[in-house]
């Protein structure tokens, strides 16, 4: 009898053969489904006493909870007894779904559908509606409840910065500083930059010029399913539609992307200046610009720079 005891414990605290951490699936069932599922992962022996020594295991050690049906991470070796805490007290795997910043809705609903481990299908969300952060979600989640935190995240996030906003920005809504900001987003990808696109944007606004963003022009060419794939031409510039800033006065009708949260603080909390102008600096930056004198300088200093190499 004590030897067999012994054995019985020897087995039920030495480590296991599963060679490597591995994350595990463990579906409900009764205790025969889910050590079944174990053995076939190869955390549990398959051999007739170590299901014995499981089963005896599971029964006095009852008290210690319910085991849990579950995507459940498994250490290499895990011993009989280390794979029952597991089961009843491990957190469920969790898994990373990140939505970078200035993706349109159509782009965003595709991110989504093509994560492997999530069910159902995704809604074309309103654009604008989901705020760009890394997400995570338990294995065999909707897809459609993600995208309803991922819009809650969104709507919490520009509540909070329209209430912080700068006073005496020529905006009515938080509607519209979201549609800003994502103009702004698309604008530039220098985080220091974005208050002072958000300047330029407001100056012109106050002064009733047009906006002049091409983003804005691609977003009416490609209705939000990018990418163009080539440059804008003078006859895009031309093209009919209320997203259109070298046409219509003013923020277009709805945002053209998801902005991030800083691309919503800058349009909350823009630089100070005068300027009305920017124009790439052929690094990956801008520069601004308070007259058309000293745009058409920069652009020229800009096209100097494009022949020159």
């Amino acid at each position: 009898m004590g030897l067999t005891a012994f054995s019985g414990w020897q087995s039920y605290t030495s480590p296991g053969p599963l060679s490597t951490d591995q994350d595990i699936v463990v579906p409900h069932g009764n205790y025969a489904t889910t050590l079944s599922a174990l053995q076939n992962a190869g955390v549990v022996p398959t051999n007739w006493w170590s299901s014995r020594v499981f089963s005896i295991a599971l029964v006095l050690t009852r008290r210690d909870g319910q085991l849990h049906a579950a995507e459940l991470h498994f250490p290499a070796y895990a011993s009989i007894e280390q794979t029952l805490w597991i089961l009843r007290h491990g957190k469920p795997v969790q898994h990373k779904l990140t939505i970078p910043e200035g993706l349109t809705a159509w782009q965003i609903q595709t991110l989504i559908q093509a994560a492997p481990l999530l069910t159902g299908d995704t809604p074309l969300p309103e654009e604008g509606s989901t705020l760009p952060q890394t997400y995570t979600y338990l294995r065999n989640s909707s897809r459609k409840d993600l995208l309803v935190h991922m819009q809650t995240s969104m709507a919490q996030t520009l509540k909070q910065v329209w209430a912080e906003r700068e006073s005496g920005l020529p905006l009515s809504n938080p509607q519209e500083l979201l549609t800003l900001a994502s103009v702004i987003e698309k604008e530039t990808a220098q985080p220091d930059e974005r208050p002072s696109v958000a300047r330029v944007f407001y100056n012109r606004l106050q002064k009733n010029m047009k906006l002049q963003t091409d983003p804005t022009v691609i977003y009416a060419i490609t209705q939000g399913k990018p990418p163009l794939d080539r440059p804008l031409t003078h006859t895009d510039l031309q093209t009919v539609s209320p997203y259109n800033t070298y046409v219509y006065t003013g923020l277009p009708p709805g945002p053209i992307c998801s902005p991030g949260k800083a691309a919503l603080e800058a349009a909350a909390h823009p630089a100070k200046g005068d300027m009305l102008y920017f124009v790439a600096n052929g690094t990956g930056g801008h520069n601004f610009a308070a007259t058309l004198g000293d745009h058409n300088h920069n652009v020229l200093l800009l096209r100097k720079q494009k022949t020159s190499h």
